[in-house]
């Protein structure tokens, strides 16, 4: 890897998260590291149910966790008070799940620039990063339509330039081709990998899809609390993997 990738974008350390369920403690987290570096893309894959979205929720400052250090771009936010870790959230963390959550009553270029006006900038200046965002992902001739006139991979193409509109440091992706046909979505995880190497973002990417897990730099698997690490040529494609029993 360069010397770009290797520049933390994302560090998580002894990351703990404990429930509380009907007078018993469920540790879902116990004790994760992780570190994802610019430009680098990380598969996270897990069964439903092994702590994949707790995770996401902590790596993206949604949710706090019980003990460890979370830092993002290098800077510890792990003890800041909710208003100062919304700034952070909002300026250096892109978000994209499953279903693209556009709002159904703004075309494609203002669906990206509002959460550009939310942070501050102006309006014509958030135009112009959002017809930027539209050429990178192959939709500038489709700014002016709403969601509704578009196709899934064109909606899911849309929530990723939403999701780089501030230039964040981290992109957090929950299944962002789960909802997608296999076509669409590799069109669209192509697009995504080519955008990170080009942004430099660090991106961590949830993902039950193995197929594509392969494609990423590095295959985490969450298991009993913990992470283990795998080189994707490790992982066994779909193809060769019988399904199970009901």
């Amino acid at each position: 890897m360069s010397d770009a990738v290797m520049q933390p974008m994302l560090e998580l350390k002894g990351i703990v998260r404990r429930f509380e369920q009907a007078g018993e403690t469920l540790e879902v987290l116990r004790g994760v590291d992780l570190t994802v570096g610019a430009g680098e893309l990380v598969a996270l894959v897990g069964p439903s149910g092994a702590g994949k979205s707790t995770l996401l929720h902590i790596a993206g400052l949604l949710e706090r966790p019980t003990g460890g250090t979370v830092r993002i771009a290098g800077t510890d936010v792990s003890n800041l008070d909710d208003g100062k870790r919304t700034e952070v959230r909002r300026r250096s963390i892109g978000f994209v799940y499953q279903f693209h959550h556009l709002l159904p009553e703004f075309s494609a270029r203002e669906n990206i620039v509002l959460p550009q006006m939310i942070a501050g900038v102006s309006k014509s200046v958030a135009r112009q990063r959002a017809d930027e965002l539209l050429r990178m992902v192959g939709l500038d001739q489709r700014g002016t339509h709403r969601p509704a006139r578009l196709s899934g991979g064109e909606q899911q193409r849309v929530a990723i330039a939403r999701a780089l509109a501030n230039a964040p440091s981290l992109l957090i992706a929950d299944e962002p081709t789960g909802n997608l046909d296999p076509h669409t979505a590799e069109h669209v995880f192509t697009m995504l990998s080519a955008i990170v190497r080009q942004a430099k973002v660090g991106a961590l990417v949830a993902t039950h899809n193995l197929d594509l897990a392969r494609r990423m730099d590095r295959v985490l698997e969450m298991r009993d609390g913990l992470l283990v690490e795998y080189q994707p040529s490790e992982l066994v494609p779909l193809a060769e993997v019988a399904p199970e029993a009901s």
